[in-house]
């Protein structure tokens, strides 16, 4: 069991696309660096790199990267190893390191789906397409969907500086019907008595 959770050397988003372009499963760059890719810039230093996969389809992860990487579950603040043969039916995030004293590279995202649609697991009536949760940048690279991003993280207990910082700066880029629409409702449908982000989305613009 690995304590150094502040042990981070991410690996480049062009690295990631190496490692993930020829394993045969769906994968997207996520987190602050999906709407980086969707603004078209790195607008801040990011402190990890998300990868999001899908549940159904993590075997064929764990068979491609075993062989050269150190597998970590992160389940309620512990790193333990993600073992040959486990299938991870509730865990969410696994950590990933060249070995048990190198830092850690990259995070990989387990995501729930159902008949063809991404499920939202914090309230699973939110879903949507498969199709429909990404996009791809000119060169090729799939990230996930900057309203789909921003509601995982306005989505948590605690929205973290940085997170509101990605909100404000995305936001006016965010197509109003079909992206921050969408956001809003499914902000109003997690938290129905009401959330920050929808105030400030329901302010008129200067």
């Amino acid at each position: 069991m690995r304590t150094d959770y502040d042990h981070w050397k991410p690996i480049s988003v062009s690295d990631a696309v190496k490692i993930f372009a020829e394993i045969p499963a769906r994968w997207y760059i996520a987190g602050g660096w999906a709407l980086d890719l969707y603004l078209g810039e790195q607008t801040r230093e990011h402190g990890d790199i998300d990868i999001l996969i899908l549940r159904e389809e993590q075997a064929a992860i764990y068979a491609a990267l075993a062989n050269e990487w150190t597998l970590y579950k992160a389940d309620q603040g512990t790193l333990s190893l993600w073992e040959e043969g486990e299938y991870l039916h509730s865990v969410g995030d696994v950590w990933v390191s060249r070995n048990e004293e190198a830092p850690f590279s990259f995070q990989i995202m387990l995501v729930e789906t159902e008949q063809d649609s991404w499920v939202y697991r914090r309230e699973p009536s939110i879903r949507r397409p498969l199709q429909d949760i990404s996009l791809k940048t000119d060169q090729g690279i799939p990230f996930l969907k900057p309203e789909i991003q921003l509601l995982y993280k306005g989505g948590s207990k605690n929205i973290r500086e940085k997170d509101e910082r990605d909100f404000r700066k995305v936001l006016p880029f965010l197509d109003r019907q079909a992206a921050a629409g969408w956001l809003a409702q499914a902000l109003r449908t997690q938290f129905p008595d009401g959330h920050p982000w929808i105030d400030y989305m329901n302010r008129p613009s200067d």
